[in-house]
């Protein structure tokens, strides 16, 4: 029997308590409580109604389990919010797909099944991947594949500059081919410095991969991150308006064909395709060589504990149906694209879309934000980071000073230290 009591922080009471006025997108219409033969599922997916082929996959496990799935759509913030309430009131869904940061805000209030307790079976998913949903050595859920960050490049820019992308494999010949592109007169590299969580998830392939930790932000590592950007937009290889890019605008700035470089993910492969000019996609280069940890995104599935614990069979059946290797390829092409979390998924995509073989050791070589058991912690963190990254681009303080900053605030939001 699987028995759990939910318990809600003060602080997410009071978020919830705000929020839960902010209602998402319903595909499936009515209340959410399920019968006997209707499972209730919800994902951050408003985008896609019903009858898409989304909602048809999702539909389809749940014929083959023979009950009907009543599918809601939220957007990914309202969705965490949702699901916190849902604990507090006992209506929470059977099944949720959530943002993979989100895992552990949920698991720390005693609301999610562990995939042991449900029967689930992870040895075949990537322990990189796996890591965002695993808090003090339980697993929480299951990855329904990854994205990841990359980067991007104008091939003509580059052939131009006399850059071949092949040579780029640490920072200092990505420097290098900045300053070849900069030479040539063309414009190098742009990414997205904005003061939110898009912030932190571009800044951290090279804070990692400059051996740099979470739970030291002022290390030596770590400003010597924040000052290879720093540096690229002191010499104008990057311009000033990283400082409140988001990665969409960041994106339409690449498109303008201006730039050499543009720091992205896999969502915009398809994009990449119908540009004006020919690209490419490298590896993020780790300081000294390699290929950076990037981010993860991606959503987990996972199961609100149940009052009635005769629903676990059904709810585990649907979850298996999701994450076959077939299934992950499916979802991988839904979602243009995601990579599936197995080796027996991700060389099945390839074998469909060999072209996505960068992609596929991008996610191989990523990180969970969450991961190293920061858990719930990670947002008071990241917080801190994409602060000092705004304050040290914009020359308000120096690298150093706006980390050592950053360090001392984390430690008292977390009581780390």
């Amino acid at each position: 029997m699987i028995s759990q009591k939910v318990r809600m922080p003060l602080a997410i009471v009071g978020a919830i308590v705000v929020v839960g006025a902010l209602a998402g997108c319903s595909d499936g219409g009515g209340d959410d409580t399920a019968s006997a033969d209707t499972y209730t599922w919800w994902d951050p997916y408003p985008q896609h109604a019903a009858d898409s082929p989304w909602d048809q996959r999702v539909q389809a496990c749940g014929t083959e389990a023979g009950v009907t799935i009543q599918r809601t759509a939220y957007d990914t913030t309202s969705l965490t919010n949702q699901a916190l309430l849902a604990a507090q009131e006992n209506t929470s869904p059977d099944i949720i797909l959530l943002d993979n940061p989100a895992v552990s805000t949920l698991a720390d209030t005693g609301m999610l099944t562990t995939v042991e307790e449900l029967g689930l079976d992870v040895s075949r998913v990537d322990e990189n991947l796996l890591g965002a949903g695993q808090i003090d050595g339980e697993t929480y859920g299951i990855p329904i594949g990854a994205n990841t960050l990359a980067l991007y490049y104008n091939a003509d820019i580059l052939a131009a500059a006399g850059v071949d992308p092949a040579s780029i494999t640490d920072w200092a010949s990505l420097t290098a081919a900045l300053e070849a592109v900069s030479a040539a007169g063309s414009r190098g590299i742009t990414f997205a410095g904005i003061n939110t969580e898009e912030g932190s998830f571009q800044f951290l392939p090279w804070f990692w991969g400059a051996g740099a930790d979470l739970t030291e932000l002022n290390s030596p590592e770590a400003v010597a991150a924040l000052e290879l950007w720093k540096g690229w937009l002191d010499a104008g290889h990057a311009p000033n308006s990283v400082i409140g890019n988001s990665q969409n605008t960041t994106w339409e700035e690449f498109l303008t064909g201006d730039f050499a470089f543009a720091e992205n993910g896999t969502w915009q492969v398809n994009s990449a395709a119908e540009a004006p000019f020919e690209t490419g996609y490298i590896e993020l280069p780790a300081r000294d060589g390699g290929v950076a940890p990037a981010p993860t995104g991606g959503e987990f599935i996972i199961a609100p504990v149940q009052s009635d614990d005769s629903r676990y069979d059904v709810t585990r059946e649907i979850i298996e149906c999701m994450t076959t290797s077939d299934g992950f390829v499916e979802t991988a092409t839904t979602f243009a694209y995601y990579i599936p979390p197995t080796a027996e998924g991700q060389e099945a995509l390839l074998e469909q879309n060999p072209e996505l073989e960068t992609w596929v050791s991008a996610v191989q070589s990523a990180k969970g934000r969450t991961s190293d058991n920061l858990g719930i912690d990670y947002p008071l963190i990241s917080e801190q980071l994409w602060t000092a990254v705004q304050s040290a681009l914009s020359g308000a303080q120096t690298p150093q000073e706006a980390l050592d900053q950053a360090q001392a605030e984390a430690e008292s939001a977390t009581g780390r230290g």
